[in-house]
């Protein structure tokens, strides 16, 4: 029996190692890379530069329009987390406090949500979009992002919020409270690891989407940071030294947040695992 587990525990071991492996080679190759020229990154792809060159992140930084392209993609990402996290935790406090069939029925079409890609609405998206008059804008992002978020933020929030203990609650009435000052002041507090885990799983996707951008969005000054890299790809050829130098900045901000928040992440994807 011991020898079982042992071996169960270095197939595991093995298992995340190769892991491991598959996810961190691209990114080195997509690191080392952006140190090189053209011609360098054809000839040796795989190895060290013989002469680490800056100026691919040099030219980067120093072009405006890639600055307005970064602060794009934040603006986007920032705005459509803080309207997620407002909107899922209100709707999963609710969900999680009704004892109907409507709320299961209602939960069960959020948790539907997860299975149905929302680009197959793209074209209805847009047609909202620009019926709000977004089109073209930086705030068309919005909305979009936080409609696409919605379902897994209810699914992890609701889940949390059920464990709390109702005695929490019932304590908060005994004193007066109403429903939203429970809210802000019992739950949100201890929602902190899932709310963490939440914003990381949905960060990722915002920050990487073309898609939407792409359709929404054709003015040069409200382009995000990946739609702004197309710019570097040219019909004949195409300056990979500086879109891997680009796609090494964009990282670093999602891998930072997730280092930072990495126990938060795992806590709360982990009580919102356990039970729901």
């Amino acid at each position: 029996m011991k020898s079982f587990r042992n071996s169960g525990k270095y197939g595991g071991l093995i298992i995340l190692t190769i892991w491991s492996f598959i996810v961190i080679f691209p990114l080195w190759i997509m690191v080392i890379n952006s140190f090189k020229d053209r011609l360098s990154i054809y000839q040796n792809p795989f190895g060290f530069p013989e002469k680490w060159n800056f100026i691919n992140y040099t030219s980067v930084l120093g072009d405006r329009n890639f600055l307005v392209y970064f602060k794009n993609s934040i603006v986007a990402v920032v705005l459509s987390l803080v309207l997620l996290l407002i909107a899922g935790g209100m709707a999963s406090y609710a969900l999680a406090n009704l004892c109907c069939k409507i709320s299961h029925i209602i939960y069960f079409f959020f948790i539907a949500g997860m299975m149905l890609p929302i680009k197959i609405a793209s074209i209805r998206i847009l047609e909202l979009i620009r019926y709000l008059g977004l089109i073209n804008t930086v705030w068309s992002l919005i909305p979009v992002y936080t409609a696409m978020g919605i379902p897994i933020a209810v699914f992890i929030l609701t889940a949390f919020i059920r464990q709390i203990p109702h005695e929490l609650t019932e304590a908060g009435i005994i004193d007066g409270a109403n429903r939203f000052r429970i809210f802000t002041r019992i739950i949100v507090p201890l929602l902190r690891p899932a709310l963490a885990a939440t914003a990381i799983y949905n960060l990722v996707p915002f920050w990487n989407d073309l898609w939407f951008p792409l359709i929404n969005i054709t003015d040069d000054r409200s382009k995000t940071l990946l739609l702004g890299v197309t710019r570097l790809f040219g019909q004949y050829q195409t300056d990979w030294s500086r879109v891997l130098a680009v796609l090494t900045l964009s990282a670093i901000l999602v891998i930072l947040l997730y280092l930072m928040m990495s126990k938060q992440f795992i806590k709360g994807l982990t009580a919102g695992a356990v039970k729901g």
